[in-house]
C-alpha cells in the first residue's frame, strides 16, 4: 500500500511537472504572440500564401532574422504551419480568425500585449511584496493605449447596437437628447462613438490623463463632433449634482483608488429617473466560484500586477480586478442606487454589465 501511494504520489508530481512545462512554453508564446501583433506580422501572414521567412519579413517591412526566429517560436507552438522541405510558412485562416487586426473584438492577440506590459514592473511588484503599498499608475506607460486598442475594437462592434439597447428606452432618449457622461473616458472612443450616433444628444467626458484626454479631443475634432466635451477630473471628487440622464463607465471602476467615492459621485450626479451604465469585469466575489472562469488566471494577475497595485499606490482600497458581482452589488447599494440589474452580451465573457438607478 505505501508503495503503491508513493507510485501514485509520484505520478502527480510528474504530472503537475508537465503542466508547469506547459505553463513556461505558454507564457513564452504569449510574449511572442504580443511581438507578433505589434509588428503586424500575423496580418502580413493572414494575407500570404505559403513562404518563405524573407518573402514574410519583406510583406511586414521586418528585419528578416528577427521574422525566422519568430516563426520558429510559433511554429513549434502551433500556430504557424511550416514546410521543412520547402521551407514556407502559413498562417492557417482558422488561426488567423483570432490573430489579427480585421478579427475584430475576436483578436486575442490584443491580450497579449499585457504580458510584456506587466514584466516590466514584476521588481516593483515584487517589492511590493515585502513592504506593501503599490506602483503607480505612471509605471504603467502603454497601458492605456493597450486598453484603448483593446476597448475601442468590442466598442466599434457592440456599443451603439447592443450594450446601449440594454437600457430599455435608452436609444430612444438619446436620439431625443439627453445629458450624458462616461468616467474614466480614458482616450474617449466610447464618448465619441455615442456622440457621433446620437446628435441631438451632450456628451461629456472625465479623465485625469492628459494624454487620454487629448486622444479623446482628437478624434471628436476629426469627426467633426460639436456635442462632446473632455474636461481633467478625478473620478472620486466628481462633484456634480443632478446634471446627467446617463452616465456610463467602461472598465474603470474596479482600480480606482476610492470606487466607493466614484459610485457615491455618480449617483449624486443623476437626474432623476436617471441611469448609470456600469460595464466592468465579470466574476464572482468568491474565489472558489471563479475555478470555471476562463479567464481567471489571467485577471487576477492583471489585478496583482496593475488594477490593485496601482490603487493601493494611491492610499486605495486595492479592490482588484476580480472585485466580483456581489461586491458590485453592494458598492452600487451603499452608493444610493436602489435597482441594479445584471446582464451579459452574448460573446462577451469578459464583462457583465450593471444597470443601475435610483428611487
Amino acid at each position: 500500500m505505501a508503495e503503491q501511494a508513493a507510485v501514485e504520489a509520484l505520478g502527480g508530481s510528474e504530472e503537475f511537472a508537465e503542466s508547469l512545462i506547459g505553463v513556461l512554453n505558454a507564457g513564452m508564446l504569449a510574449l511572442m504572440t504580443s511581438v507578433g501583433h505589434r509588428t503586424g506580422l500575423f496580418d502580413a501572414m493572414a494575407s500570404l500564401p505559403p513562404s518563405s521567412s524573407l518573402q514574410i519579413a519583406e510583406a511586414a517591412g521586418l528585419d528578416e532574422r528577427y521574422v525566422r526566429e519568430w516563426l520558429a517560436a510559433m511554429t513549434t507552438g502551433g500556430f504557424v504551419d511550416h514546410d521543412p522541405s520547402a521551407l514556407t510558412f502559413v498562417l492557417p485562416p482558422e488561426r488567423a480568425a483570432w490573430l489579427t487586426r480585421s478579427a475584430g473584438p475576436d483578436n486575442l492577440a490584443v491580450q497579449a500585449q499585457y504580458v510584456g506590459l506587466l514584466a516590466q514592473v514584476e521588481d516593483q511588484v515584487v517589492n511590493c511584496f515585502r513592504s506593501g503599498g503599490g506602483v503607480p499608475y505612471g509605471e504603467f506607460p502603454r497601458f492605456q493605449a493597450i486598453m484603448a486598442e483593446d476597448s475601442g475594437t468590442v466598442h466599434d462592434a457592440t456599443l451603439v447596437d447592443v450594450t446601449l439597447p440594454l437600457v430599455a428606452g435608452l436609444p430612444e432618449r438619446l436620439q431625443q437628447g439627453i445629458d450624458v457622461a462616461d468616467v474614466g473616458c480614458g482616450s474617449g472612443h466610447a464618448i465619441n462613438l455615442m456622440a457621433e450616433a446620437y446628435p441631438a444628444s451632450r456628451f461629456v467626458g472625465f479623465d485625469v490623463s492628459d494624454a487620454g484626454l487629448a486622444t479623446g479631443a482628437a478624434e471628436a475634432e476629426r469627426k467633426g463632433l460639436t456635442n462632446v466635451e473632455f474636461q481633467k477630473r478625478d473620478a472620486a471628487t466628481l462633484d456634480e449634482a443632478q446634471q446627467f440622464d446617463l452616465i456610463t463607465t467602461f472598465d474603470a471602476v474596479h482600480d480606482q483608488a476610492r470606487p466607493d467615492l466614484v459610485l457615491e459621485g455618480i449617483a449624486q450626479a443623476l437626474r432623476p429617473g436617471g441611469v448609470y451604465l456600469c460595464v466592468d469585469i465579470a466574476g464572482s466575489s468568491v474565489l472558489g466560484e471563479n475555478m470555471e472562469h476562463p479567464l481567471a488566471p489571467f485577471l487576477y494577475t492583471i489585478s496583482c500586477m496593475h488594477c490593485m497595485t496601482v490603487s493601493l499606490a494611491d492610499g486605495g482600497m486595492g479592490l482588484g480586478t476580480m472585485w466580483g458581482e456581489q461586491k458590485a452589488r453592494q458598492m452600487l447599494a451603499e452608493a444610493g442606487f436602489t435597482s441594479v440589474d445584471l446582464r451579459h452580451v452574448d460573446g462577451d465573457i469578459l464583462n457583465s454589465y450593471f444597470i443601475a438607478t435610483k428611487a
